[in-house]
């Protein structure tokens, strides 16, 4: 009779997708990054496929811990991917540590690119907006919905692109280095700078108070002329001012906010706002 077929049944699977899910970040160092958390996510997959040889379960930790760093939502399409290959490997097929190392090479850079333009950079920023729309005048439902929205959505997103990877295997490689993922990461990019866009205008609010007498009754109000000019201008100099300090001068954003602070508090002492 011919050597048993390994195979990864539903629960191991969904024990190693919330591993990820629930651990990606748990380990973090500027030298690994996330490899501590895509091995520790292997180990159901490992034990599974490897369990009666511990030798090649030790051969497996070692082969995920190398280093890896990628966007952990939509990422998880390559923990998929990868527990493909470990049981095409643990069935005899040709696959080595360079093979299933370079393929989480190759992907965690583009799937990252997308991944961060499609998530904190579109569709965090438009959550929040509907949620601070919902917020008004102290109203709860603004964070209920960003915290159930949020966790629901995403955590579906992340199961599902996991098991696709997992079904897809290698074939999953080309839609995520190919001509259309490319497409498709400009256009998040795209439009998730119109969504900041959008909720900058709609909810970041600078005003001067600053006046200049003209003689007699008569003054020259700032805030008039300069929405006479360009409506919103102030509004959208603060936010140019804060990406440039977290841009160009990488400051993180509880340093910006402390910024914030201070321009406001000398702003009102000098009389500006």
């Amino acid at each position: 009779m011919g050597e048993k077929i390994k195979k990864l049944d539903k629960t191991t699977l969904r024990k190693s997708w919330w591993s990820w899910y629930t651990g990606n970040l748990s380990s973090m160092s500027f030298e690994w990054l996330e490899s501590f958390g895509f091995a520790v996510s292997m180990i159901p997959v490992i034990k599974k496929l490897y369990g009666d040889n511990k030798e090649e379960e030790l051969k497996a930790l070692k082969r995920h811990s190398a280093f890896y760093n990628t966007e952990p939502q939509l990422g998880s399409v390559i923990n998929g991917i990868v527990c493909g290959l470990e049981e095409e490997r643990a069935n005899g097929a040709d696959i080595d540590d360079e093979i299933i190392n370079g393929i989480k090479i190759g992907l965690m850079g583009p799937l990252a690119g997308i991944g961060d333009a499609m998530i904190p950079g579109m569709y965090i920023p438009l959550l929040i907006s509907i949620a601070m729309g919902l917020s008004q005048n102290g109203n709860p439902m603004g964070p209920i919905f960003y915290i159930i929205t949020y966790l629901t959505t995403i955590t579906a997103l992340s199961y599902f692109v996991f098991l696709k990877g997992y079904k897809l295997g290698t074939k999953s490689v080309d839609l995520i280095v190919g001509e259309a993922a490319q497409r498709a990461r400009e256009s998040f990019n795209l439009l998730g700078s119109i969504v900041v866009g959008g909720v900058a205008a709609s909810y970041v609010n600078v005003s001067t108070a600053l006046k200049f007498p003209t003689g007699g009754n008569k003054e020259i109000v700032v805030m008039d002329v300069l929405n006479g000019i360009f409506p919103k201008i102030l509004p959208l100099l603060l936010v140019v001012f804060c990406w440039f300090l977290m841009s160009k001068k990488k400051m993180s954003p509880l340093k910006v906010m402390a910024v914030l602070i201070g321009l406001a508090a000398v702003g009102v002492a000098v009389k500006f706002f």
